[in-house]
């Protein structure tokens, strides 16, 4: 997913989803939902709040509603519990607070709750989804109540603006520019530069080649185009510069990409080398979900 929102189906809508994964891995995106991380096993790299943030085992980061992130587990074996929320559950009590840091400093019963709701949400007794939702409510509170805060939440209409540009150029990638993008957010060349490093933490051009590869998978998948249009019709003007950073992001050369490969779930991590893709495999292993 190139930094588009997520949308989480939540199952008869109990607006709560638990799981784990093994080698969590995931491209630059946002969604309405909270999230909370907590890593069992190994290790994961997350970048959220504008910087990359590096989890060890007991270790949690929280995910705020419409945070730009993405994460890479440094080791295959990283076992990643993830909870996932509606942000509705806490708007009533949250006011203009956030934290401090998106990674916690305290330790907190995250492995318990996660079983607690995961039970609830297989089992479905009476109430459960309320139950569910209680839970989440008592953990969020013990965290809020034990780190740092900030006295105001982000700045909103900044923040909504990026996700607009990120939006727009995922749609639009052919023909977006970066003289373009500095209108939309109506900053300069250089403060904008700065500005869209620090919030998704990668280039505007490594984000655009992002947008423009994942359509050449896309169009690449239906096999009804030559490679010159698929060239023109994702913005890559030349053949050579196509084929450049075609395999420089998924491995491959377009003509030799796999059958069935999907660039958002194989490419993990911005870099400007190459990589071997049969090593990104991210696993769900269980979850509150029959």
């Amino acid at each position: 997913m190139i930094a588009q929102r997520e949308v989480r189906t939540y199952s008869e809508q109990v607006k709560v989803w638990v799981g784990k994964y093994k080698n969590s891995h995931n491209l630059l995106h946002w969604h309405y939902d909270c999230e909370l991380l907590y890593v069992d096993k190994g290790s994961i790299d997350v970048f959220c709040g504008k910087q990359t943030h590096r989890l060890l085992p007991g270790e949690a980061l929280y995910v705020d509603s419409e945070q730009v992130h993405y994460m890479q587990a440094l080791d295959p074996e990283t076992i990643l519990t993830v909870l996932i929320f509606d942000y509705e559950i806490l708007r009533p009590y949250m006011g203009d607070i956030s934290l401090a840091c998106p990674k916690l400093s305290g330790r907190y019963p995250v492995p318990q709750t996660y079983r607690e709701i995961r039970d609830l949400l297989l089992e479905k007794p009476p109430f459960y989804a309320g139950e569910a939702v209680g839970k989440i409510i008592s953990l969020m509170a013990s965290i809020f109540r034990g780190e740092p805060l900030s006295g105001r939440r982000p700045d909103d209409r900044t923040s909504k603006q990026l996700i607009g540009l990120l939006e727009a150029v995922s749609s639009r990638c052919d023909e977006f520019s970066f003289g373009q993008a500095c209108e939309f957010m109506g900053m300069s060349d250089a403060y904008f530069s700065r500005y869209f490093k620090k919030a998704t933490g990668i280039t505007f051009s490594q984000y655009l080649n992002y947008a423009r590869t994942q359509r050449a998978v896309s169009m690449l998948s239906e096999r009804e185009h030559t490679m010159t249009e698929i060239a023109c019709a994702c913005g890559f003007g030349t053949i050579r510069n196509f084929n450049r950073i075609f395999k420089q992001f998924t491995g491959y050369a377009p003509s030799e990409l796999p059958a069935g490969f999907s660039f958002s779930e194989t490419f993990v991590y911005p870099s400007e080398h190459a990589f071997n893709p049969t090593l990104h495999d991210c696993e769900l292993i269980e979850s509150g979900e029959t």
